[in-house]
C-alpha cells in the first residue's frame, strides 16, 4: 500500500465518520422549520377555507334575494288591478330584490308566475311566483365557464292568495 492511498483512505474514514455523527445528531437542527411547516400548512388549509366562505356568502346572498323576489313579486301581482299590470310590478318587484344583493340576472327571465286557476286575479285563488338565481362560482375563468356549467341555482317559490273579496275591474 502507498502512502497516497493510506492518506486517501485515512481521509475517507474520517469523512465517514463526520457524516454518521451528523446522521446521529441530526442535519443541522430544526431553526426555523416549525415556522416554514406552519406557513405550509396554513396556506393548504387557508386557501380553500377563504375559497369556501366567499362561494357560501354568493349562495347566501342569492338565497336572500330570491326569497325577497319572490314574496315580493306574488305580493304585488296579487293586489295589481289586472294581470298585466301586475307582471310588470312583480318583473320590477324582482330586478330591485335581485339587485339589492349585487346580481345582475335578467328579471324577467328570473321570474315565474303560475296561477291556480285560468283567471290568475279571480277572487279566493292563488299566485305562485317562482324566483331563480345562478350563482356563478367565484375567479372560475369564463373560458372554463363555457365548457363545465360552474353554477348553483338558487330557486324559491312563494303563494299569494288573491283576496276572496276582491272586485273584479277595480
Amino acid at each position: 500500500m502507498t502512502r497516497r492511498s493510506a492518506r486517501l483512505r485515512t481521509a475517507l474514514r474520517g469523512v465517514g465518520q463526520r457524516l454518521r455523527a451528523r446522521v446521529r445528531g441530526g442535519l443541522g437542527g430544526d431553526s426555523g422549520s416549525a415556522l416554514v411547516e406552519f406557513l405550509g400548512v396554513a396556506l393548504i388549509l387557508l386557501v380553500p377555507v377563504v375559497y369556501l366562505v366567499l362561494v357560501l356568502g354568493r349562495i347566501q346572498a342569492a338565497t336572500f334575494a330570491a326569497e325577497g323576489a319572490a314574496r315580493e313579486a306574488a305580493r304585488v301581482y296579487v293586489a295589481a288591478p289586472d294581470a298585466d299590470t301586475g307582471a310588470g310590478r312583480a318583473v320590477t318587484a324582482v330586478g330591485v330584490a335581485l339587485r339589492d344583493q349585487g346580481f345582475t340576472d335578467a328579471p324577467a327571465d328570473a321570474l315565474a308566475l303560475t296561477c291556480s286557476a285560468s283567471a290568475c286575479l279571480a277572487a279566493g285563488e292563488q299566485v305562485t311566483a317562482a324566483v331563480e338565481v345562478r350563482v356563478p362560482l367565484p375567479f372560475v375563468p369564463a373560458f372554463v365557464r363555457d365548457v363545465v356549467p360552474l353554477e348553483v341555482p338558487v330557486r324559491v317559490e312563494r303563494t299569494a292568495d288573491v283576496d276572496a273579496y276582491r272586485v273584479v275591474g277595480r
